[in-house]
């Protein structure tokens, strides 16, 4: 196990990962500077989400933890045992690389045809959807902290700070949702969410 507090760093891009990690808590970004300085969030790692893969590569993205963050580590070389003892390991390996390259489609979906306010609510969707998948009963309210600070969630959803901010204020009006932290979201209407994003509401909860 290695533990990350906010805000530090758990690789940078160019540096050879010598483990393959998943996220047991917590939540890090992967981001990529830019030439100007500025810095564009790519991705986000949540819990059971895979860091690395079997065989090793440089990074292409700087890790930097967002709340305090464990993970989960093996070494190659305990990886080549487990993968020698656990044939269908490397499937599961598969089937998460594929869920990766699934979500990174439909996040391309949501930064280049949808509207600031399908954008957050699309984010939210997002952690509201892992809390059902973690037991949380979809007809009472679902509530979650928000991983990233909302300067950070801007980054992520290719938006300004203020339009963030204006979001959630606008979706916590209309009775969406409700803020009761700085952090925290309370998801009052799961299906009203689910329209608010803009997806074909027609299927129920995203998967």
């Amino acid at each position: 196990m290695r533990s990350y507090g906010t805000g530090e760093a758990v690789a940078r891009a160019g540096d050879r990962l010598e483990v393959v990690a998943t996220v047991v808590s917590g939540s890090a970004t992967l981001s990529r500077g830019l030439e100007d300085g500025r810095t564009q969030i790519v991705g986000l790692l949540l819990p059971a989400n895979l860091l690395g893969r079997p065989g090793g590569q440089r990074l292409a993205h700087d890790v930097v933890a967002t709340t305090p963050l464990t993970l989960c580590t093996i070494r190659p070389h305990d990886l080549a045992g487990l993968r020698a003892s656990q044939p269908a390991l490397d499937a599961r390996f598969l089937e998460m690389t594929i869920a990766d390259l699934e979500a990174a489609r439909n996040w391309m979906t949501v930064l280049g045809r949808k509207t600031a306010r399908e954008r957050v609510a699309s984010f939210l969707m997002m952690l509201a959807h892992r809390e059902v998948v973690a037991g949380a009963d979809p007809n009472r309210p679902v509530s979650f902290d928000l991983p990233l600070t909302r300067e950070q969630a801007a980054d992520y959803l290719g938006l300004t700070i203020e339009t963030v901010s204006r979001q959630l204020t606008g979706l916590k009006r209309d009775g969406v949702i409700e803020l009761p932290t700085k952090r925290g979201v309370k998801v009052l209407d799961l299906e009203r969410l689910l329209i608010e994003t803009g997806d074909d509401a027609d299927g129920g909860l995203p998967t």
